[in-house]
């Protein structure tokens, strides 16, 4: 079941028919879910009720209302897709319930710009909390990855704070600067014919619906407000190395810059770069949540992660897989837990 077919619902809906699942669609609008039977993004519209998987697609704040909703009515599992993490966290404790967030998205609106494939090869954040059951868990974690995403695992407050340097304000930068040049363009009408590959790249998602992001900054608020005043003190330093003529700290300045940016990671590793560590467990709730959360403290990624219960008592393992060159960073941090982990690099 997916609620609100707007841009990310639709695709996610389109997405889950694609693997194979049979999609009810729910929103306010009935012209909206006649218009996604007609894109193939659901399979029929409906109510809230029982269901195997509820992902709640909808503006931030009415998204806690929406996830109490669907696990009120029946869903045995219930994610959501906001790119806020920690207000719906602490506002839902139900065990059935995983925070999410796709890092994807499209400057189209709406249905327009949903497509099936849009999470291949994205990141898919997943905030587990200490409430979350590791069967729900392991359950959303292998459906977004069947959708072709790349999971990953930290704790609600850190994906707020990561996601306000890394989105929130690149939205706000990119539409500041478009209102700058838009402003400057009615004193010189050719200004935005110039506009070269540069400039559009670095405003392009700024053409972004508006009206999702006074909600945003509303429930994120502290960390946009640290990393807007950390971009200004920047850009200050930075305007008095112009202002003083000092080349060689602005050539520091943008070759620190260039050597980030094309360290950016692009793609998964290859498997002869991985690890699998396999951590002994008692078989109870909230294991799958603290090792994924560990790791996010240590800076190691989990790319993929499994739980094997035993028959024969109280007990699991937990199967994990990371880079190798972090692999002993993380078994450390694990023992130090009183966790048993064992280490495999993969051939």
């Amino acid at each position: 079941m997916v609620v609100g077919v707007g841009l990310i619902g639709g695709s996610v809906g389109m997405a889950l028919r694609a693997a194979g699942w049979h999609v009810v669609g729910v929103d306010l609008d009935d012209e909206q879910l006649a218009a996604a039977v007609e894109a193939g993004a659901i399979d029929e519209p409906g109510e809230l009720g029982e269901c195997d998987l509820a992902v709640v697609a909808t503006p931030v704040n009415a998204g806690a209302a929406l996830v109490r909703a669907a696990l009120d009515a029946g869903a045995a599992v219930v994610t959501d897709v906001g790119s806020v993490k920690a207000p719906i966290a602490a506002a839902v404790d139900d065990a059935r319930f995983v925070p999410g967030h796709p890092m994807a998205g499209s400057e189209q609106d709406g249905l327009d710009g949903a497509f099936a494939d849009m999470f291949s090869g994205a990141m898919w954040v997943l905030c587990p909390t200490e409430a979350t059951d590791d069967a729900a868990f392991a359950e959303v974690r292998g459906v977004v990855s069947s959708l072709g995403a790349q999971v990953i695992v930290m704790p609600p407050d850190r994906h707020d704070t990561l996601v306000a340097v890394v989105s929130h304000v690149p939205h706000l930068t990119a539409a500041t600067l478009m209102r700058l040049a838009d402003g400057r363009a009615e004193e010189h009408r050719s200004l935005l014919r110039l506009a070269a590959g540069g400039f559009r790249d670095m405003t392009r998602i700024a053409a972004g619906h508006p009206s999702i992001w006074p909600d945003i900054c509303a429930q994120n608020q502290g960390a946009i407000t640290d990393v807007l005043d950390e971009l200004i003190r920047e850009l200050n330093s930075l305007r008095d190395v112009v202002a003083e003529g000092a080349g060689d700290q602005l050539l520091d300045h943008l070759e620190s810059a260039r050597h980030a940016r094309r360290n950016l990671p692009t793609t998964a590793l290859q498997t002869e770069q991985m690890s699998e560590i396999r951590i002994p467990v008692l078989d109870r709730q909230g294991e799958l949540a603290a090792i994924a959360t560990l790791a996010a403290d240590l800076d190691v990624n989990i790319y993929d992660l499994e739980i094997a219960h035993s028959a024969e008592g109280p007990r699991g393992v937990v199967v994990v897989l990371v880079e190798s060159a972090f692999a002993e960073r993380f078994q450390g941090g694990l023992m130090v837990q009183g966790y048993r982990p064992s280490i495999r690099p993969l051939d």
